[in-house]
Formats: C-alpha cells, structure tokens, sequence
C-alpha cells in the first residue's frame, strides 16, 4: 500500500505486511516504540496470561470492575469476526476510527521501526487506554509472557491462569520451560497468581528470585462448590453465597477464583462490593468459550485447540444433558496437537465432518482424516470443502435431539459464526 491508510481495513492491511515475520519473539523494538509514545500509563495495569483461561478471566475482571463504576480499558486476542473485538472501553469496543486514530500514532512514533500485527496493536491498544483515561487496564498475553509485547507495561497484578503444551516452537517443550515464560510477567513485590493446581517448579523459582508476591490455588486460595452457589476462600478473607459464572464449564470457578484474589490483592487501589462481584460474575461474556446457541439442535463453539483445552471441552460435554448424538465441525491449525486434541475428545463424538482452514497454517481435511484413523476414531468421518460446508452437512444430518459441536480453533468456529451471522441478516 503506497498511500497513508485511511480506514481500518486499510490500517489492517497495512499492518499486517509491516513486518516479515507473523512472531517475532523479543522487546527491544517495540519498547523503541513505546517509548517515542511516552507511553507510561498512570492507571493499574492487570495482566493476564497463561495457556487457558485467559480470556474468561479477562472477561470477569471487565466485568466485575465495570460493573464497581470503574472505566475499564481491556486488550485481548484473537478476535472472531472483527479486529474491534480486542479493544474495549468500558465493555464497548472500540470504534474503526478510535483504532485508526490509535494505529496512525504508533505508525508515527514508529518511524522505520518494524513491528509485528501483534506488536502494533497492543502499542495501539494501550495509546488509546491512556488517551481515554480509563481507571485500569486488563491486558491478556498473546503468546507466552516473558517475552511477549504485553509485558512492556509494567502490571500491579499478573495472573497465570494455566500452564499446557502449545506454541512449542517458541516457548520450550516442557511444562518447566514454558512456566518460565509464563511467569515472566510476574513483578518485584507484586502480586502474582497461579490458577494451576500442578504448577511447575519454574514459576515458584522465578517468583521467588524477583521476590514477587506469589500466590497460588488450593495452598492460597481456593473455592468451596455447592449445588446452587459457591464459596471463595483466600488470603484475605472469605465470600460466600456467590453465583456460578455466565460463563460455562467447571473450570470456570478455579478462573473466577484466581480473579477475586487479584481483586482482593488490588483492593486498597480499586476496592469492589460483594454486588460488584455477584453482578460480575453473571454478566460476563466470552464469545467462542463453551459458548452454546439458543435453539435445537444445540450448537456449541468452542475454540479448544490444544490437549488440554480440549480436555476440558470434553469434560463439560459429559456434564451437559444427554443428548442423542454430538456431532462435530472440526478444523485445525497444522502447527498444533492435532492428535492430542482428537485424543481428547473422540469418545464424546458421534460423528465428524472435518475441513480445511483457508490459511497458510491450516491443515487440510486429508490431514484431519488421517489423524482420526490413526487416533481410532470409530465415528463416521466425513470429509468438507470448507468449515462453512462442513456446518451446513452438521445441520443437515442433526436432529433437534443431537447437539452440533464446532470446535479445533479461533478460524472454525469465526466461520460458523459468520454463516450464522448472514442468514440472520439475509
């Protein structure tokens, strides 16, 4: 593109070609950048990072602290259907013409710097935060921590929801190698959470060199479930008679918990009610996660793409009411656990309509195929165009008493939801 951008699509094309590199793991150049913006954000900063769970736990903060009267800035990745999904303030996302105000003041201070997507719109994102004057930032982790362009800000809490095998080609092959980087968004005598029961070794170590103030669940906090509501405990105190989460999946009570101890750690700076807290917790949205559709047959989105996402996935499938048969739409990115995530959850699979990602790291239906007999599938597999098709044959062969589950990554349930999105509209 010769001529300055102008509209968000522009700015997004434009962006998108401005480094060669999709990753490019490291903070020397977009401090550069940061720094020609004097971006030094007055508010508190939350960070959140982790494996899994990281945008539920975006999405109760938001919510919680809005709902407390507090003007909340709050960054997260990928979006679904449109880039404005990452930004928002005070639970609105962000306008095209905010964001192109945004991208053109980094693109100035940037000068012949060379930033990543990512890059560049988390200086943009946090640009705006300080332009608008929120009261707190909650900013999620793109990839891993240590390293990652969120961890430019300095933050007054960091969260590490979970610690899983993914992005192995730039964060290790262990749990102990990738804790580290997670924990690399920890601060000197801050507080930093841990909502992984088996956390690794490697995020105490870390902790404790930087003497940051780490607390972790079930030894520092924790939760009581009981059948209509439930009880959260930490180092603070106690709060019971609190509602189970909008959000679905059991999980979500070790997310809400490692949330309320941040909140509590971070009370003397943004100090919330117990309504604050209830409210919260009921209205939080986080599109894509175990999200299921009104109507029959049930639709399921779930972006699930690593072992451990999909496990869970798998989990909350047998927790739902029985249904007649589950049938899938899956499509995944080449580069992750194809076989894990199969492995996962086949045996809740009645039956699989697979396709291929229209993108450089997609892997194709072939490959799908191949992974599920090699896993031993015993479901019937049928092989798609493209995940639109795939979903248009789920619908076609369920019943109102079958669920169709779409699930394997960002792109496949993004293109479910734009099908869904045109027939409303058409």
């Amino acid at each position: 593109m010769n001529r300055k951008p102008v509209t968000l699509e522009q700015w997004l094309e434009y962006i998108e070609r401005s480094h060669p590199q999709t990753i490019a793991m490291g903070l020397e150049r977009v401090a550069k950048v940061r720094d020609a913006l004097k971006l030094t954000p007055a508010f508190p900063v939350i960070t959140v990072g982790g494996t899994n769970g990281k945008g539920s736990a975006c999405a109760m903060l938001e919510a919680i602290l809005c709902h407390a009267g507090y003007t909340v800035g709050c960054y997260t990745s990928p979006h679904l259907l449109r880039y404005n999904e990452r930004v928002r303030i005070a639970r609105r996302e962000a306008s095209d013409v905010q964001l192109e105000r945004a991208f053109a003041a980094v693109n100035e201070a940037r000068a012949t710097t060379q930033l990543t997507y990512f890059e560049f719109g988390t200086l943009a994102a946090a640009w705006l935060f300080v332009e608008e004057r929120v009261d707190v930032a909650v900013l999620e982790v793109g990839l891993g921590g240590r390293l990652d362009a969120v961890n430019l800000f300095d933050t007054d809490c960091a969260l590490v929801m979970s610690i899983a095998l993914d992005h192995m080609n730039y964060l290790g092959t262990t749990r102990e190698q990738i804790g580290y980087e997670k924990a690399g968004i920890f601060r000197p005598g801050r507080p930093a959470i841990c909502a992984d029961r088996d956390m690794p070794e490697s995020v105490r170590r870390h902790a404790g060199e930087i003497g940051a103030g780490l607390l972790v669940i079930g030894a520092d906090f924790g939760f009581v479930p009981d059948k209509a509501q439930w009880q959260y405990w930490g180092p603070h105190r106690k709060k019971t008679g609190l509602p189970y989460p909008a959000l679905r999946g059991a999980y979500q009570l070790a997310n809400a918990s490692a949330c309320l101890t941040a909140l509590d750690a971070l009370r003397d700076r943004l100090p919330v009610t117990m309504n604050d807290i209830r409210s919260g917790l009921l209205q939080a949205e986080n599109p894509g996660r175990f999200q299921v559709l009104p109507g029959r047959p049930a639709v399921i989105l779930d972006v699930a793409h690593n072992p451990h996402a999909a496990a869970a996935l798998a989990d909350n499938l047998a927790q739902m009411g029985p249904c007649r048969h589950t049938i899938a739409v899956f499509a995944m990115l080449r580069d992750k656990d194809i076989a894990g995530v199969v492995n996962a959850v086949r045996a809740r699979i009645d039956h699989w309509f697979v396709a291929g990602i229209n993108s450089p790291r997609g892997a194709d239906a072939e490959l799908l195929v191949q992974t599920l007999r090699a896993a031993g599938a015993e479901a019937p597999v049928t092989r798609c165009g493209s995940v639109a098709a795939a979903y248009a044959q789920a619908c076609d062969t369920a019943t109102e008493n079958d669920r169709i589950l779409v699930f394997g990554s960002f792109y496949t349930v993004a293109a479910v939801m734009q099908v869904r999105t045109t027939r409303k509209t058409s």
